[in-house]
């Protein structure tokens, strides 16, 4: 792209003339003679030359906009890596049942599972759904400011790459905040309500093997977030407008994610592995304020019956639910659970050597 070139966004409607580019922002000049600030690589060059710029009406029977226009192929002699524009292609979409149901989740998958001190680590966000998200990732630096790492459309029941990570990259990334809004196109649909979603990510848990684990979206074992569950977005956060504007345009320059429809699998685990699920509050939510005893209790509880239930067709499968000692609360009231919802499983304490007194095993049978 150079001064003089005419562009269409790439996420939105509209374009116009480039008159100055300054960094990875170009100022565009539109037909109503206001210049707009635009990052370079959501700009897509339809006129090299300056020409007259076609105009798009939306319904038509043009390229939707989340196609990327014709560009000149090269010559195959002087083949180059794609730009994000070319790589901006369409997708398939695919609606299921149950997709009116909004249900998106963050995955870290490490590039070598047996090496996690040297790995480097894949970021995905999973959109489970039937509408498109326009989603902004963005990570809270240790000088408390926030970085956009990625932005863009995630495409009804697909999965988008969003970083890779190296060690050094984790100490800037202590809380991670995720914006998103839903929608379809050229169809009713059902509104939802835009949110902002921020957790803590725990750099240390990275090294650590038993903090991987198993998902339905992922092949391999990842630390997985819920950004939204059955409609319900989880640890909401308060969002500082002021600081949008500068996180765009900080935002690293990088190539256009790779995607891929998203798949559901079940979870496997491997013979003989004994899995292993920390109860203790702190593990499960990022904070206890305002929240009662009786609220803590039924929040581990919630995780004590999804991870029975994911695991309870895998006859012989030993699980270790580690409560601490405390006063014996939280494990009466597991004890209970499996009295009556989980009879054919068998409870007894876990290994003194390993876990202490806190910790309970259960055997399924």
């Amino acid at each position: 792209m150079k001064v003089g070139d005419i562009v269409r966004y790439l996420n939105a409607v509209g374009g116009g003339k480039v008159t100055r580019i300054d960094g990875n922002i170009a100022y565009v000049e539109e037909e109503d003679g206001f210049e707009t600030p635009v990052l370079v690589r959501e700009c897509v060059v339809v006129d090299p030359d300056g020409g007259m710029m076609p105009k798009k009406r939306y319904g038509s029977n043009e390229p939707s906009k989340y196609e990327a226009p014709a560009v000149a192929k090269p010559a195959p002699a002087a083949k180059a890596a794609p730009t994000p524009a070319t790589q901006q292609s369409s997708v398939e979409i695919v609606e299921t049942d149950e997709g009116d149901t909004l249900n998106v989740v963050i995955g870290y998958e490490p590039a070598e599972a047996k090496h996690l001190n040297t790995s480097t680590f894949d970021a995905y966000l999973v959109n489970d759904s039937n509408y498109f998200l326009y989603v902004v990732y963005s990570a809270r630096r240790a000088d408390g400011k926030w970085t956009c790492r990625y932005n863009g459309i995630v495409e009804p029941n697909y999965q988008v790459h969003l970083e890779e990570l190296t060690h050094e990259d984790l100490p800037d990334m202590e809380r991670i905040a995720v914006q998103y809004v839903a929608f379809k196109e050229g169809k009713d649909y059902k509104l939802k309500n835009p949110a902002a979603v921020e957790f803590r990510l725990d750099a240390t848990k990275f090294y650590k093997t038993h903090c991987f684990h198993e998902n339905m979206y992922f092949d391999k074992p990842v630390i997985a977030f819920d950004i939204v569950k059955n409609d319900v977005p989880q640890r909401q956060m308060v969002i500082d407008s002021s600081m949008l504007e500068e996180s765009l345009k900080s935002k690293k320059v990088e190539a256009k994610p790779a995607r891929r429809p998203v798949e559901k699998h079940a979870a496997h685990p491997k013979k003989g592995e004994i899995i292993e699920v920390d109860l203790h509050i702190d593990e499960l939510i990022d904070s206890t304020a305002g929240l009662s005893n009786s609220e803590m209790l039924n929040i581990q509880l919630d995780e004590f019956r999804r991870v029975m239930n994911e695991n309870i067709r895998f006859k012989g499968q030993r699980i270790v639910f580690i409560h601490g000692k405390g006063e014996g609360v939280l494990r009466k009231a597991l004890l209970d659970e499996l009295k009556h919802k989980y009879k054919s499983c068998e409870a007894q304490d876990a290994s003194f050597r390993e876990y202490g007194f806190g910790a309970t095993q259960i055997i399924i049978h």
